[in-house]
């Protein structure tokens, strides 16, 4: 077929703007020499994630980690690797700095840690992640990240394992230091703390009176050495100390006699301290009973004291409970009554066993049993032992302690209870709270428990179930041995054992710890430290116990007010 020249041109100008039209497009679109760059991508700022160690989170404060944890870190972004060693740093509490390896992992996003050389046991960790941190698009990290741990505890034995009852010698006499070395160089009389001067107490002088005994009779000091310190504390105590209505009040100086107040308005006699001094008096005249001239005179300068007590004037006017005060220019501004259930046993025992100002056992039954109200009967159970008196869960552990230093509460009924099974059924709940733990603390155990009134970070406490800050005192502990003695054993070696290089000092064991806060004090208190040696004692051999009950006054006493013992 032929086809003709005009349809020839018409395809041949067809064709040539089919290939031609895209070549010039080309040509007129690239006429700039350099086409723009893509545009940068956007800086983003790394934002913390989590941190773990050994792959447990540190949202909070890990405890019982190894020596040579591996921490991670891990952010939003992949990080500059040149930003991120200069940004990390590990430090102890005390701000020494741990040396450690750093690397990246997971596309950069996630710091890996690594201490260098091994950390130390029970030492609290800070690690800090600082905003000089640099993502990979140039973001800086805007808030410091910081999270601490606390490493595990050296379980190995800090001191050389001894027998049983080495170690029961051991603590009783490292103990007793704190009343014979460190008594107050005038007075003789025990110092309120460690840290008191001359500020000296009278409740806790006489804790220390009834370690006297034991001393002696443990070979820690001789009969001679303690009867010439009788002499001189009981001298102190009837011609120099100020008494108000025969009683003593909480603190005296050491030098002088004067009162210290305890508080604005507590600046005269207090009678639940009186009753600690007394009932320790009273065991040590039991114990220097020898025909002599000089036990002879102390025994009766003793007497002279416990038949000055105006007991019956802590009536306030006749009425049947005692009070706690009474301040020679404020009178009965504190305006406390003694009631139950708590350490107050023996104040209303030495009252009614008075022979020159008892009271009768209508002030016991009203005032301090409240005829059974008010909160002194209980009979609830608590981890399956039931608690014949006292608030929930039995109270600080001094509640079993400070009367029953001196009372003997095995085979001893009333109207109210049987006290064998109060104080040792009041030691198992707080031995299984603690074991229970409620609240998680860390270090609570079968061998670390015992809650009681001690020091604590920052001030002071009485810890029990209902006010558990994580604080174990010692002497709840030891000083319940004669309750609990297989559970009193176990928590003495590892306070001794375990936690000795934390614990164990010049006095014997500080007055109280907490592994979750990773403090320990560095404090001693007459009241804590005289209940471990008293009871220790009683467990072994129930020296101060047999001491006090053999009281006639206190026999006839304790008869009065409805009381049942084999001893009485």
């Amino acid at each position: 077929m032929k086809i003709a020249g005009s349809e020839i041109k018409t395809i041949f100008l067809r064709v040539v703007f089919f290939y031609l039209l895209p070549v010039t497009f080309f040509i007129g679109c690239g006429s700039k020499d350099n086409p723009d760059p893509p545009p940068p991508p956007p800086v983003r700022n790394p934002v913390f994630i989590a941190a773990t160690v050994n792959n447990s989170s540190l949202e909070n404060t890990v405890y019982d980690v190894s020596l040579q944890p591996v921490i991670k870190v891990n952010f939003s972004e992949p990080l500059q690797p040149g930003t991120v060693a200069a940004a990390v740093s590990v430090a102890d509490i005390n701000g020494v700095s741990v040396a450690v390896s750093v690397t990246v992992e997971n596309s950069d996003k996630s710091i890996v840690i690594q201490p260098t050389a091994t950390l130390g046991h029970l030492k609290k960790y800070f690690i800090r992640v600082a905003t000089s941190l640099l993502s990979s698009s140039g973001g800086q990290l805007q808030s410091q990240v910081s999270k601490n741990f606390i490493t595990k505890i050296d379980s190995s034995r800090k001191f050389p394992v001894i027998s049983d009852n080495a170690l029961l010698d051991l603590v009783q006499q490292q103990t007793f230091k704190y009343f014979w070395d460190f008594a107050h160089p005038v007075s003789g009389l025990a110092r309120e703390r460690n840290t008191s001067g001359d500020i000296v107490t009278s409740g806790g002088s006489g804790f220390g009176i009834m370690t006297i005994p034991v001393g002696i009779n443990r070979n820690f000091i001789t009969r001679a050495q303690g009867l010439a310190r009788m002499q001189k504390i009981v001298a102190f105590l009837k011609n120099t100390a100020v008494k108000v209505k025969g009683a003593f009040p909480h603190w005296l100086d050491g030098n002088t006699g004067a009162i210290v107040p305890f508080s604005t308005n507590d600046n005269g006699a207090d009678l639940v301290e009186t009753s600690y001094l007394v009932m320790g008096l009273l065991t040590a005249r039991q114990y220097f009973n020898g025909v002599d001239a000089a036990e002879t005179t102390l025994r009766n300068d003793i007497n002279t004291l416990y038949n000055n007590v105006e007991w019956d004037w802590f009536r306030q006017g006749g009425q049947n409970v005692l009070y706690w005060h009474y301040s020679t220019d404020k009178g009965w501004i504190m305006n406390h009554q003694i009631r139950g259930w708590n350490e107050c046993l023996v104040t209303y025992v030495l009252a009614a066993s008075s022979t020159t100002h008892g009271i009768p056992a209508i002030v016991y039954n009203n005032g301090w049993a409240g005829n059974g109200t008010n909160g002194f009967i209980n009979g609830n159970s608590y981890y399956g032992h039931q608690l014949p008196l006292g608030p929930s869960y039995g109270g600080p552990l001094f509640f079993a302690h400070y009367s029953f230093m001196g009372i003997n509460p095995n085979g001893l009924t009333d109207a109210y209870a049987n006290y064998a099974t109060q104080v040792t059924n009041h030691s198992l709940i707080n031995f299984k709270y603690c074991v229970a733990n409620p609240k998680l603390w860390y270090g609570y155990s079968d061998s670390c428990w015992g809650l009681t009134a001690s020091d604590i970070s920052g001030g002071y406490t009485a810890s029990s179930p209902t006010n558990d800050v994580s604080v174990i005192a010692p002497t709840a502990a030891i000083s319940s041995m004669p309750y609990t003695p297989v559970e009193s054993m176990k928590a003495l070696k590892f306070f001794y054992y375990v936690l000795g290089d934390k614990l164990w000092k010049e006095y014997g064991f500080v007055d109280a710890f907490s592994l979750k806060d990773l403090w320990f004090a560095n404090s001693f208190l007459a009241i804590d430290q005289g209940p471990m040696i008293v009871m220790i004692e009683n467990y072994r051999t129930g020296l101060l116990w047999n001491l006090f009950t053999s009281c006639p006054e206190v026999k006839a006493g304790m008869l009065s007010l409805g009381f049942s013992a084999p001893y009485l």
